[in-house]
């Protein structure tokens, strides 16, 4: 405990030790006790200014590196190596954006992301876990998401090249898969999590491409193991969690996974009883943000919250949201889309001098303090800011 608060103290020294870093805690502060006001000033200019200012911040983000990935950068201790996993799904929102904002020097990013993804493809056929330098074993979750790049890639490019890489990942995945339709074999913790949704739901796509039929129903497996062994009535989810000791109150982050897993996977296959199993939690976390204005950090069995908003969480609700009001017309979730992308926008904008290191990027945790990732400007919460962004941005323009 003292050594965490040590840590957690060191931090705001670090911060506070520069000007640019005092006025980004002073910043962050005020708009703690008057985050209304900002919400208020939000519009579709300034969603559009703030989609802009995160994909400025992933160009600088590749420069920063060794090599054509992605890392992270935190107050303290600097830039990261690359992330395998998340350069994976930060892929397709790279070519999205591109397409969207006609800024064609995003293919490229995310073409060299995906040729260096290959280049580090294990012979299994999986992707390592952690940050490049740490020079670990494959493992499923991350696989998963590089499944997401490969097949974007592919589609885009015509690139034979990231299908096979692709279909050799599913191989692996297939091969490790349990009877059950869990994953307990090269996972984190080496402990099965419902979470791996998000790693059958792009196998799906791939089944698309390939047409073998083994990828479908691992993914089919995976997603009834869930639902009948691992979800409550009310929605929630065993097993959700990324640590051991928080296991009872999973984050929204991987909440999120969980659901969206569930929902691609039931709107891919026309199955009525995947989509009722996603939309119940995610119309749970609706009804809590309407009426409070956020979400916190984790939900315990009851749904009772605790810890810090954790920006990424929201941004993948809000993605589902989406997915949902596209798929059912109910209003409702556009109206809750589209206040929390207000909400988010508002925590991202910093009128306030800062380094490329930080300039564009979202932080973890509201504030910047919180328990999640505090401190720090994980890539992925801005891939999935930017995802959400241009989910609504794309509907009115």
């Amino acid at each position: 405990m003292i050594k965490s608060v040590g840590k957690y103290l060191g931090n705001f020294s670090k911060l506070s030790s520069t000007k640019v870093g005092r006025k980004l805690l002073k910043s962050e502060i005020e708009k703690v006790s008057n985050l209304d006001e900002y919400i208020n000033k939000v519009d579709d200019q300034l969603l559009l200014k703030a989609l802009r200012e995160l994909a400025a911040w992933f160009k600088y983000n590749q420069t920063a590196m060794q090599d054509n990935g992605f890392g992270t950068f935190y107050f303290e201790s600097g830039w990261t190596s690359s992330y395998p996993e998340t350069t994976g799904y930060i892929v397709p929102t790279l070519l999205e954006y591109a397409q969207f904002d006609g800024n064609f020097e995003f293919e490229s990013i995310a073409k060299n992301a995906l040729d260096w993804l290959v280049s580090i493809q294990k012979p299994s056929g999986g992707w390592q876990s952690g940050y490049l330098h740490q020079n670990r074993d494959e493992i499923v979750f991350n696989t998963g998401q590089v499944l997401r790049g490969l097949t974007a890639g592919y589609s885009h490019f015509n690139k034979k090249e990231y299908l096979n890489s692709a279909i050799k990942a599913c191989e692996w995945l297939t091969s490790i898969q349990n009877e059950n339709g869990s994953f307990d074999k090269h996972v984190y913790l080496v402990r099965a999590r419902v979470y791996d949704s998000y790693v059958v739901a792009p196998m799906l796509e791939v089944y698309k491409l390939s047409k073998i039929e083994a990828f479908k129903n691992c993914a089919v497996r995976n997603i009834d193991w869930i639902i009948n062994e691992k979800q409550l009535d009310n929605g929630w989810f065993q097993d959700c969690d990324n640590t051991i000791h928080k296991n009872d109150r999973p984050i929204l982050h991987t909440i999120s996974y969980t659901i969206d897993g569930i929902l691609d996977s039931g709107i891919y296959l026309n199955n009525s009883d995947f989509i009722e199993a996603a939309t119940k939690p995610a119309d749970v976390l609706l009804n809590k943000f309407r009426k409070e204005g956020g979400l916190s950090g984790r939900f315990d069995k009851d749904w009772n919250g605790s810890e810090q908003l954790i920006t990424t969480g929201c941004a993948q609700i809000s993605i589902i949201w989406e997915k949902l009001f596209t798929l059912t017309g109910d209003k409702k979730y556009q109206q809750g889309f589209q206040n929390m992308n207000k909400l988010l926008v508002a925590i991202h904008q910093r009128d306030t001098p800062e380094t490329e290191d930080t300039r564009g990027a979202i932080f973890g945790s509201f504030p910047l303090w919180g328990r999640y990732e505090s401190f720090g400007c994980p890539n992925w919460a801005s891939k999935y800011m930017m995802d959400s962004l241009l989910l609504q941005l794309k509907q009115t323009k």
